[in-house]
Parts: structure tokens; C-alpha cells; sequence
């Protein structure tokens, strides 16, 4: 498989806190890839570097060969517009529609002012339709996101990030708050865009037994730094404890 991610030394500091210490990971294209840890363990931060919504302090980062942190103006906004991001409160603007919402993916791929205009041509319409459709929600299109539930909404988000057309998406905590029944739906759809669409998953997760049910590899961090790195069928209690501490005994999975 090709290498589409190769994070070397990562710190980041914000003034007397170190929230990322030494990172070290690689990950190959179309992995799903899940990062655990407590809160505050760095996670969010991890992926905030990754797309440059954060600078790092030192390391070096590389998506596709690209060393990320060199990158400014048009050469970062190309960077972005093939990395979708997925947040755990959606990030959506309520008062537009499903549809709406979704082609605000393709603004990265416009000129300024096509985007301030909501100029999209008849292509991206069609993909941004599709798209809604394959994730089973084409009969909410035209519907205000303010109407929808939350599972609704994490869906438009992914819609949102698959009409980028992105090599990879970045998944902050995206079923924290939603039900079981949801989360499973999104973590699905998540599951099948890596296997069927070939994209890279990099997603950030507070639970466990999901990170062990649907992940390739799973990434425990513990105060900024790597603890384990490895297969879900090779995480033991012992490590769970190790990257969760005192939270570590209502995550254990028998």
C-alpha cells in the first residue's frame, strides 16, 4: 500500500502546556485508522495539525509527499480542499439546506467568487444529490439542517467532506453526541466510504469497543504522546489502562 501519511516527531506546545510530545505515525492509503485516549490526551490537536488548523511547534509533517508546514496561501488551500474534516457538533449552518450545506464542500475547488456567490455548476449539484442519496438521506435535501436530527446532521457532514473529493478525512470525535443507534450508522458509513471509496480514515474516539469493532489500527495517546500503536486484536487491558488511567475501568471490554 502507498504511504499517504508520515507524521515524524510532532510537538506542539501552547505556552507551558506540551498537548502533542514526539508523534511518530504513518499511515498507508485507505486505512482506517482510530486514535483513543481520555480527554486532553492531544487527539483533537493531532488532527488540527495535521490540516494545519493549528501550527506545530516541531516535527515534520507529509500528506502525499507534501511537507505540510512549508505550505501558506493557495498551496494550503489546495491541501485542505482534498482533506475533509467531520466535527463532532457538525459545523453546519443550520438555516440552509441539506443540499446547501453539502456543496459548501466543493468551495475549496472554486475562485473566491463563485463561492461568495454560491456559483456551482451543474456537475457538482448532481454530486452533491448522489452523495446525500448514497448516505440515505435523499428525501431530506431541501430541508433546513435545524430540522434534522443529530445522526442527520453527522451524515451531512460526511456528505459535506465526500463531495471534496478528498484522499482522506479527518473525524473529530463524530459520534460523541449521538446515540448508540446513530453512532453505529455513522461509524458504518465511515467503515464503507474506506472500503469502497479507497479514502484514508483518520478518526478521534472516546470509546473503546468502537474503535476495536471498526478500526485497521488503533493509536492510544496518554498526555501527548504515542502509548500504542498496533491492531485492535492486540490491545490488551493492561495498555487500556496504560493510555485511559483512572477511566480506563468502564472502557474495558470483556
Amino acid at each position: 500500500m502507498q504511504s499517504i501519511v508520515a507524521i515524524r516527531n510532532l510537538t506542539k506546545r501552547y505556552k507551558d502546556v506540551t498537548a502533542l510530545d514526539g508523534v511518530n505515525i504513518e499511515m498507508q492509503r485507505g486505512e482506517f485508522v482510530s486514535v483513543i485516549g481520555r480527554s486532553g490526551a492531544g487527539k483533537s490537536t493531532l488532527l488540527r495539525c495535521v490540516n494545519r488548523m493549528v501550527d506545530a511547534s516541531e516535527g515534520e509533517i507529509r500528506l502525499n509527499e507534501i511537507d505540510v508546514r512549508t505550505l501558506s496561501g493557495a498551496g494550503l488551500r489546495r491541501l485542505r480542499s482534498r482533506i475533509g474534516m467531520i466535527f463532532q457538533h457538525y459545523n453546519l449552518v443550520y438555516r440552509l439546506t441539506v443540499i446547501e450545506n453539502v456543496l459548501h464542500g466543493r468551495l475549496g475547488h472554486k475562485s473566491t467568487l463563485s463561492g461568495v456567490i454560491g456559483r456551482y455548476t451543474r456537475e457538482e449539484k448532481l454530486l452533491a444529490l448522489k452523495t446525500i442519496t448514497m448516505l440515505g438521506l435523499g428525501d431530506q435535501a431541501y430541508k433546513r439542517c435545524d430540522e434534522l436530527s443529530g445522526g442527520q446532521k453527522q451524515r451531512v457532514g460526511i456528505a459535506r467532506a465526500l463531495v471534496q473529493e478528498p484522499y482522506m478525512i479527518l473525524c473529530d470525535e463524530p459520534i460523541a453526541s449521538l446515540d448508540p443507534s446513530s453512532a453505529k450508522v455513522i461509524m458504518d458509513h465511515l467503515r464503507w466510504v474506506c472500503d469502497n471509496l479507497g479514502i484514508t480514515i483518520l478518526v478521534n474516539l472516546h470509546q473503546v469497543d468502537v474503535a476495536i469493532r471498526y478500526s485497521d489500527r488503533i493509536i492510544g495517546l496518554n498526555a501527548g504522546r504515542v502509548f500504542y500503536d498496533g491492531s485492535p486484536e492486540s490491545l490488551s487491558h493492561d495498555t487500556i489502562h496504560e493510555i485511559f488511567g483512572s477511566e480506563a475501568g468502564e472502557l474495558i471490554i470483556d
